[in-house]
């Protein structure tokens, strides 16, 4: 939960039989704080976090997996509309030492509703940043449907696909304005189809494309508009001539999970080319060892 506003008041009422709570409140002003309830048959640790890390309304559990299988670190955030870069940053440096983990699930209000998911794009700053850290961190975010008021606010996000499943959007809970969000993490990933496409360029119609964005009448369509305008209506118009235009194909199958460059023949070639560096290393040690006896000896 998001934005739970609790302070020391609260102690007495927040816990849930089953569930083991974990919470942190936001101190200082009004409003904020967010929260964890695991199942209490679930084995589960909070992950420390520095003193930097105390300026983000942000908290990390980690939920021990079955015999056999990896645990999933589970992390639930709000960020406030106003927050400035240093505590952007901050997450952003947490969320790259979680994404090392073998199973990641992020969730909560990011508040960046001005980020397109379809065409990974954004106009302010500071969501590009976020589409930067999520990018960098090969993160996939599940959320399709707005969360409120026609704005995805409230994400969820893993480094694996096939982690996280049927992600719905329920009504609201109580007074809140947000919608919930309900989905599934799987303690097993399964395998999936990737929904994830791709252009495919052999296919295009360039000619029909060069017509169609020729057609359009840019100076009257961009006049006396500021530079953040005449983008967006660029960018419309260019993603509409790329529909018709351009075809997509999916990114599925065994021959997606590798680049093209990469051949039956790749592997050992990296590996003869890494024990030929290992033997030049080693040479390289023996000389200079040889090297630093001569001189020693005068």
């Amino acid at each position: 939960m998001t934005e739970t506003w609790w302070d020391s008041s609260y102690d007495w009422s927040v816990g849930m039989e089953g569930y083991r709570l974990f919470r942190k409140d936001r101190h200082g002003r009004q409003g904020g704080g967010v929260t964890l309830c695991i199942n209490d048959q679930l084995e589960c640790m909070e992950l420390p976090l520095g003193m930097d890390e105390e300026q983000t309304e942000s908290l990390w559990v980690r939920i021990k997996g079955r015999a056999g299988a990896g645990d999933t670190i589970v992390e639930v955030c709000y960020r406030p509309p106003d927050q400035g870069d240093r505590a952007d940053e901050t997450i952003y440096r947490q969320i790259g030492a979680a994404s090392r983990s073998q199973a990641l699930v992020l969730m909560g209000d990011f508040n960046h509703p001005d980020i397109c998911w379809r065409d990974n794009t954004a106009e302010h700053k500071q969501s590009r940043k976020f589409l930067e850290c999520v990018d960098n961190n090969f993160l996939l975010q599940v959320t399709e449907e707005p969360t409120k008021r026609g704005a995805m606010l409230d994400l969820v996000l893993t480094n694996k696909e096939g982690l996280v499943g049927d992600a719905k959007i329920k009504c609201s809970l109580g007074c809140s304005d947000h919608k919930m969000v309900e989905f599934k993490i799987l303690r097993t990933a399964r395998r999936v189809h990737s929904k994830l496409t791709a252009l495919e360029f052999r296919r295009a119609d360039f000619g029909l494309f060069r017509d169609l964005l020729g057609r359009i009448p840019w100076d009257k369509a961009l006049e006396g508009r500021g530079a953040q305008d005449n983008w967006l209506i660029f960018k419309g118009h260019l993603l509409q001539a790329q529909e018709q235009c351009i075809p997509t194909k999916k990114k599925s199958g065994k021959h997606s999970k590798r680049p093209p460059w990469m051949n039956k023949e790749f592997p050992s070639k990296v590996k003869l080319k890494k024990e030929a560096y290992r033997g030049w290393k080693q040479g390289q040690v023996a000389w200079e060892e040889y090297r630093d006896t001569v001189r020693a000896a005068g």
